[in-house]
């Protein structure tokens, strides 16, 4: 909670210059920061990740509790005319989700932590608008590729002995929007971003007919991701 108030506090500060640039006839900032071929920059941001299971058998659902994790990681940017952009934004990305399975009378076996560190490396393609005074809104999209170095997916052990699993290697496609506003000194962007796991990310228990595992099908990450950026 405390990270969402510091947030909310920070993009105030910022937002009240940056409204100040729809003004009728603002001052033009930054005028020629998107002629480079390339452009560089780092971005901060949150995230919240959840599960999409897929049931053998119709069942009592695993019920994920949801966290905010945290998002840092850098850009370069390729520009390909006025309004196209290839990005390059690999980052660190850490998430905690909690999983309550059905069945369990005990709250050690019902309950199991899964947290993820993602080495997050996206390829995207940014469709800008044309540029309005000091500010530009965006769509972006594109695919990336994520290791979880908490995926546990080499571990022997598994639920019956404690441990999640899943698969290191992940596969996803990305789609959001957002707004460029160009301050005095540099430009700054808010954007939402929904993330979703093409590839299954479970790795089953030893025993097929794990209470755990033993009825899902496969499971897939979705997350949302709140941005920052700052070039």
């Amino acid at each position: 909670m405390k990270k969402i108030v510091v947030a909310l506090i920070v993009l105030t500060c910022l937002s009240q210059s940056a409204m100040a640039q729809f003004n009728e006839d603002p001052i033009i900032n930054l005028e020629n920061e998107d002629e480079p071929l390339l452009n560089w920059g780092y971005f901060l941001g949150f995230n919240q990740y959840d599960f999409k299971f897929d049931y053998k058998n119709d069942a009592k659902h695993i019920l994920v509790d949801k966290s905010f994790g945290f998002n840092v990681g850098l850009i370069g940017e390729l520009r390909i005319n006025e309004f196209l952009d290839v990005r390059l934004e690999p980052g660190l990305l850490y998430n905690s989700r909690t999983l309550g399975f059905p069945g369990f009378t005990e709250e050690s076996d019902a309950i199991r932590e899964v947290k993820s560190t993602y080495i997050n490396f996206p390829l995207l393609l940014k469709a800008s608008a044309k540029r309005l005074g000091n500010w530009k809104p965006f769509l972006i999209g594109g695919a990336s590729i994520s290791m979880n170095l908490g995926s546990n997916e080499d571990s022997l052990d598994d639920n019956s002995a404690g441990t999640f699993r899943m698969k290191k290697m992940v596969y996803n496609y990305e789609l959001g929007f957002g707004i460029d506003f160009y301050l005095e000194y540099f430009k700054f962007t808010p954007s939402i971003r929904g993330v979703f796991a093409i590839s299954d990310e479970l790795v089953p228990d030893n025993d097929p007919d794990s209470p755990w595992t033993g009825n899902l099908a496969g499971m897939r990450t979705r997350g949302l991701f709140i941005n920052f950026t700052f070039e």
